[in-house]
């Protein structure tokens, strides 16, 4: 398989700084995995119509980590880093702005 570029978005960056430090190593190592595999099994496809890339979701505990993969360009945008509960994904279509 093909390596990913891997590119954290300024927001995402901030969000994984502040984030205890046993979650942020476990974060810091699921992104590195993301240039070798962007799909991996335990990563969830976000069903967004109207868009050219897939938008995944990655669990780790109460965490989620939210990335767009574009194939076609070989990229891997992490978007965010949030907890879960509460969040929602009320401001997924903000983040995918960003791209």
């Amino acid at each position: 398989m093909s390596n990913y570029t891997v590119y954290v978005t300024p927001q995402a960056w901030q969000e994984i700084k502040t984030l205890p430090g046993n979650i942020r190593q476990r974060i810091r190592r699921v992104i590195d995995a993301l240039a070798d595999d962007p799909q991996p099994a335990s990563s969830k496809k976000l069903n967004l119509p109207d868009i050219e890339f897939e938008v995944h979701r990655l669990r780790l505990e109460r965490w989620r980590l939210i990335y767009a993969v574009n194939d076609n360009e070989l990229t891997v945008d992490i978007l965010a880093v949030r907890k879960r509960p509460p969040y929602d994904y009320g401001d997924l279509e903000a983040l995918l702005e960003t791209l």
